[in-house]
């Protein structure tokens, strides 16, 4: 995985924080990121090239007025203001390649001084067995503060951890031993005709990255929210409300954001096309 930098710019060693999406169901991980970049005004710095990354290209995600930038698979944005680096990933890793992947991550932000990492993903309705809306949206979490996945800042704010995390299960233990490097992709691990239930949630990419990102010993807690395909808009706000409550942020002290709301990014105005066309009615 290389960085480069854009012109005139550099990655911040006061920047300890790194906060990027795991792309799943309904894409909420990358939409709330797109919330955090367009709400903070973070600058992009540059962008990581990685050939497990599918190639893509795109406009400018953030600004009305065409400025010549191109939105590329794997941007980092810099908030040296708050102690953050954004990074925002637009296409998928390529299939079979999500542990090499957040190997190169995990390297590349252990090489740049990151300390604390944020994954932001989203999770399978159809496989929340414990389905209580009484209390709203709720969210869940996954820490390698201690072995069993739990955070005690994380519980004061009254998320709950994974329940289906269990180090010791064969596809977490599969991950660890990988991201350890203790073994390569094609030893001792189950073909996909024989995955189990249980196998669900550490074959996603946010358990990868979880496990790679703990191997290099950063700290690293991944915030999760169920949800359905289709307008995951809502989903987003509510991932990206979650972020800046870990981080201790609120939009009211984002630096370049006076409103003190937040702005959702110009692109989310196509999200689903144009307009309907009124004369088919």
């Amino acid at each position: 995985m290389e960085f480069i930098v854009e012109e005139g710019k550099h990655l911040h060693e006061e920047c300890p924080t790194i906060v990027l999406p795991a792309l799943s169901i309904g894409n909420v991980g990358q939409l709330a990121v797109d919330l955090l970049v367009s709400s903070t005004r973070a600058g992009r710095i540059g962008f990581l090239d990685d050939p497990n990354v599918l190639p893509c290209v795109g406009n400018d995600a953030y600004g009305p007025v065409p400025q010549g930038e191109l939105a590329l698979p794997l941007e980092a944005y810099d908030l040296s203001s708050n102690g953050l680096t954004l990074l925002q990933q637009r296409s998928p890793v390529v299939k079979g390649k999500m542990v090499e992947f957040a190997k190169n991550l995990a390297d590349f932000a252990a090489a740049s001084g990151k300390k604390d990492v944020l994954v932001l993903s989203s999770l399978d309705f159809a496989r929340w067995r414990n389905i209580d809306m009484s209390s709203g949206l709720q969210m869940y979490y996954l820490s390698s503060t201690n072995t069993d996945g739990t955070d005690d800042h994380c519980e004061q704010l009254n998320w709950k951890r994974l329940q289906e995390y269990n180090p010791d299960q064969r596809g977490w233990k599969y991950l660890s031993t990988l991201a350890e490097g203790n073994a390569t992709q094609e030893d001792n691990f189950p073909f996909e005709d024989e995955l189990e239930e249980e196998d669900y949630y550490p074959s996603l990419p946010f358990a990868a990255l979880f496990s790679c990102f703990k191997a290099r010993g950063l700290k690293v807690t991944c915030l999760l929210c169920y949800c359905s395909e289709g307008d995951n808009i809502p989903d987003a706000f509510h991932l990206a409300e979650a972020a800046t409550k870990l981080l201790g942020l609120s939009p009211s002290n984002f630096h370049g954001n006076e409103g003190g709301k937040w702005l959702v990014p110009f692109s989310w105005n196509t999200v689903y096309g144009p307009p309907p066309d009124m004369s088919i009615f």
